[in-house]
């Protein structure tokens, strides 16, 4: 077993009192902070009395300076830190900075054990946060700086702010600060406050958080509301930052609030009186009003007559003439139009408006200019399958249906007939002056050759003719051109004929005997058997005894067929 000797332990013991005994004389400790009169400044350092038997100097750098000139005098009391007792001149070694920053971190440390704030200046961007500045050095995490995270956290240097002490390690020198938490205590504080006045219907105050696309978030006190972008004006609103800005102060009405899972939707435009209220009574059908385009579509644009009121012009209301395609031949968004009010539906918040009808309708002066049976000339200005349009005046075309082309031809196309840039002559037949359509003829500038085609052709009269076509129940013979009659298959022969083409093929030329003619109908039935055996005065005298105005082909065979039975 080793034991010391007691004569070492009262030498190390002594050893250390008499290194204490060196450190401590006059009251003067190395380490400590005490309280100093300046006595003198020199160019290089300031001498400083602090009751100890020899003075005290601080390096002039150590002081503050303005414009190259210390802010220090003779008689000021300064809080210095001893470092050392004498230097190799005789004098205490002191500092000022070391003193200062000493009692900053006694005073960082009591502010930490009390939970207390601290204040200081961001001074720099550092890696994972900012340094802030408390009378010394400390760090800022980036998480938290804010409630929310921060993109640009170079903004906030040169920023004052008070902060809350999270970590302090004074030997390590470590102190790491902390605004989220600050923000977040006075945060619960102003929503306990604001919850206490949430309720559907009231008017809060609040400020613009941040933006989106669909709208803006208002801090209304420790709790955030969504101030979706239709509630933000009675007008139209194509982004937010046309409303708003971050930062902005307003007054909003709280339009509904769900306590379970604390979600406020917000109401900027309820602030004011909705404009269609009054619509009706300010803008009655035939109201000539202004207005800005502030929307296109395809079928029409929409123009603000006043704020949060728009009115359609469709695109058949922009031109009598013109065939609007898109409104964005005619209008941009931002011009500046005016138009009449064509129609009022306020419950729908509809406004139906017309920029045609600040002009005269030229369809209405066009039944003066042009009375039917009057007869026009033009130009084909475009072929379709149902008939040609003709030119009649800018912007206004009138329709021959194919049916209107010819008494006789069979029109299949009209381009059979016309091609683009024909001038044509045409009969005016009628005009729609609501439906905007100009109906025209070809054919009626000839007189119809069916009206009188029973002077031409009497019922019993035997004519020659042309095969145009077979079909199982007789035959198409055309008897002047354009104008066909039916042979049927019991009028091709005595005989009875079960194949009309074994008598007859297109292109033959036959006689046949006039029937019957019925120009309502515009038909003709003939017969070959009457002209191959009858003969013409025995079909005629048959025909006159017949009762005028009957003559339809199916009366003809059945008095035919009961005459050769009674034979």
């Amino acid at each position: 077993m080793n034991v010391e000797p007691v004569n070492a332990k009262k030498e190390d013991t002594f050893a250390a009192l008499f290194e204490d005994s060196l450190r401590v004389r006059d009251g003067v400790k190395e380490g400590d902070i005490v309280k100093g009169e300046v006595v003198a400044v020199n160019r290089d350092h300031v001498v400083i009395d602090i009751g100890y038997k020899s003075e005290g100097t601080i390096d002039i750098h150590e002081f503050t300076s303005i414009n190259g000139v210390p802010q220090v005098k003779v008689g000021d009391k300064i809080d210095v830190f001893v470092e050392s007792r004498e230097d190799e001149h005789g004098h205490v070694v002191l500092s000022k900075e070391k003193a200062d920053k000493l009692k900053v971190w006694d005073e960082i440390s009591a502010a930490a054990e009390r939970d207390e704030l601290v204040e200081g200046v961001i001074v720099a961007r550092v890696k994972g946060g900012l340094s802030v500045d408390i009378g010394v050095k400390a760090f800022l995490p980036g998480s938290q700086v804010d409630l929310r995270p921060i993109r640009n956290l170079d903004k906030l240097i040169g920023e004052r702010f008070k902060f809350k002490v999270i970590k302090f390690n004074k030997k390590r020198g470590n102190i790491v600060l902390s605004r989220r938490a600050l923000l977040e205590k006075e945060r619960e504080t102003l929503k306990k406050d604001t919850l206490g006045k949430l309720q559907e219907g009231a008017v809060l105050d609040g400020v613009v958080k941040n933006i989106t696309e669909y709208g803006a978030f208002i801090d209304l006190g420790g709790i955030d509301g969504l101030l979706h972008i239709t509630d933000m004006s009675w007008g139209r609103v194509q982004h937010p930052n046309e409303v708003l800005n971050v930062g902005d102060e307003l007054k909003v009405k709280v339009l509904k609030y769900d306590q379970e899972h604390e979600r406020v939707s917000l109401g900027l435009k309820q602030m004011q009186e909705d404009p269609w209220l009054h619509a009706p009574g300010k803008f009655p059908t035939g109201t000539r009003v202004k207005g800005k385009v502030v929307s296109l579509t395809d079928y029409g644009a929409f123009i603000e007559i006043e704020p949060g009121v728009e009115g359609l012009v469709h695109v058949s209301e922009m031109s009598w003439t013109k065939r609007v395609k898109h409104p964005s031949k005619l209008v941009a968004i931002g011009d500046q139009v005016e138009a009449i009010v064509l129609d009022v539906d306020a419950a729908n918040r509809r406004i139906s408006i017309g920029m045609k009808q600040l002009e005269p309708n030229p369809w209405t002066l066009l039944q003066e200019k042009y009375p039917v049976g009057a007869v026009i000339r033009g130009k084909v200005r475009n072929i379709t399958d149902f008939g040609i349009f003709v030119g009649v005046e800018e912007g206004i075309d009138g329709l021959v249906h194919v049916s209107d082309l010819s008494w006789t031809h069979r029109v299949k196309h009209p381009s059979e007939l016309f091609q683009k840039g024909d001038e044509v002559e045409a009969v005016v037949l009628n005009i729609d002056v609501e439906n905007e359509r100009f109906s025209l003829g070809i054919k009626q500038l000839t007189d119809d050759p069916w009206d009188t085609l029973l002077k031409r052709f009497p019922r019993g009269s035997k004519v020659k003719g042309k095969v145009m076509k077979v079909t199982d129940y007789g035959a198409f013979v055309e008897i002047e051109p354009g104008i066909d009659g039916l042979v049927h298959v019991s009028e091709m022969s005595e005989q009875r004929v079960e194949n009309p083409a074994a008598v007859v093929k297109p292109s033959d030329e036959i006689e046949v005997v006039i029937l019957d003619v019925d120009p309502a109908e515009r038909r003709i039935s003939l017969s070959i058997k009457a002209a191959l055996g009858g003969g013409e005065g025995n079909y005629t005298q048959f025909l006159g005894d017949q009762n005028q105005g009957r003559g339809t082909l199916g009366d003809v065979l059945a008095q035919k067929l009961k005459q050769n039975q009674d034979k």
